[in-house]
């Protein structure tokens, strides 16, 4: 396999699980309610009550939230539908990188851009919104865990870029 064959499948098996990542993290907004009842029950059968107490509070708390918004306001839920959409239109724009990594080299770095953003998000708003800080932590490490596979893939895309120049330059130049 030549170095430009391998890149490129490395690109696209780093996209494949960014994408993939980022539609499970986008799918999971719809059912909410329900998982938050899962949740609450498995972690009530691990003994998280005595182990972890502040986590399961605070798992109790957001699913009564939940509930009572359920409940009564269920319209409000629609914005979580609109979160998970919003992830899922995000992950088809990485269909452009997959298939040409070079010329749609762009969707990777908003992706990059959209990672970091993430922290400044969840420190203003986790405090603004009474999200203890330490998931205000785990909502960050959100967009640091997510922007390494995009480093990664923006690396060999660059690695790809450079192979590919000379390729380019020489048909060109032949052309006329």
């Amino acid at each position: 396999m030549s170095d430009r064959a391998a890149l490129l499948k490395g690109i696209r098996a780093w996209l494949v699980f960014f994408v993939v990542c980022l539609v499970l993290s986008g799918a999971t907004a719809f059912p909410l309610v329900h998982e938050l009842r899962w949740t609450e029950d498995l972690l009530r059968a691990l003994s998280a009550p005595e182990r972890l107490p502040a986590l399961m509070g605070w798992v109790e708390r957001v699913r009564q939230g939940l509930d009572t918004v359920d409940a009564a306001y269920p319209f409000v839920l629609y914005g979580t539908d609109w979160l998970a959409f919003a992830h899922l239109v995000i992950a088809v724009a990485f269909y452009g990188p997959y298939r040409d990594p070079v010329r749609n080299v762009w969707v990777v770095e908003f992706g990059m851009i959209a990672c970091a953003g993430i922290i400044p998000l969840a420190l203003i708003c986790g405090p603004i919104r009474g999200i203890p800080f330490w998931w205000t932590v785990i909502d960050m490490s959100f967009g640091v865990f997510g922007v390494i596979p995009l480093y990664v893939v923006r690396r060999r895309i660059r690695r790809l870029e450079a192979l590919t120049a000379p390729h380019a330059r020489a048909a060109a130049a032949a052309r006329g």
